[in-house]
């Protein structure tokens, strides 16, 4: 799901904690050794988020944040705060190339991984151990 959380509002807070937990307490962060990506250039996005990124010519830089169940991925358009909110058992990453593209039923961004690619691999990792601790949920 796509939120503008530029402002602090409760109801959009509470939805994204409905989605994907709230965030790790600073012990997990810890031990985790860190929850956020590394800054991460963004290359190609769906048809919704392409016309909101599409307002400001300059480069387009996304962030992935680790939840329990699910990642948050923010990016700035103008002076607006975006996060492309993605549960665990909704989220498919695809990896072709220097690429890793998270895509959640319409929604999709593909962002450039050939940079700081140690780091991104190791984030990468996390994302899949957090997401194997988690039970299955099956859509009737």
């Amino acid at each position: 799901m796509l939120f503008n959380i530029s402002h602090n509002d409760k109801k959009t807070k509470k939805a994204i904690t409905d989605l994907v937990g709230k965030p790790f307490g600073l012990l997990e962060n810890f031990r985790l050794k860190g929850i956020g990506s590394p800054r991460l250039v963004i290359l190609k996005a769906s048809q919704e988020i392409g016309s909101i990124l599409n307002k400001n010519n300059a480069i387009k830089y996304a962030h992935v944040e680790l939840r329990p169940n699910g990642i948050i991925i923010g990016f700035q358009a103008q002076l607006e705060v975006y996060a492309l909110v993605i549960p665990f058992y909704k989220l498919v990453i695809f990896r072709p190339g220097n690429w890793i593209t998270f895509h959640i039923d319409h929604h999709f961004i593909s962002v450039d991984a050939s940079k700081n690619s140690k780091k991104i691999k190791d984030f990468m990792t996390k994302i899949e151990d957090q997401r194997q601790k988690q039970p299955y949920e099956f859509i009737n």
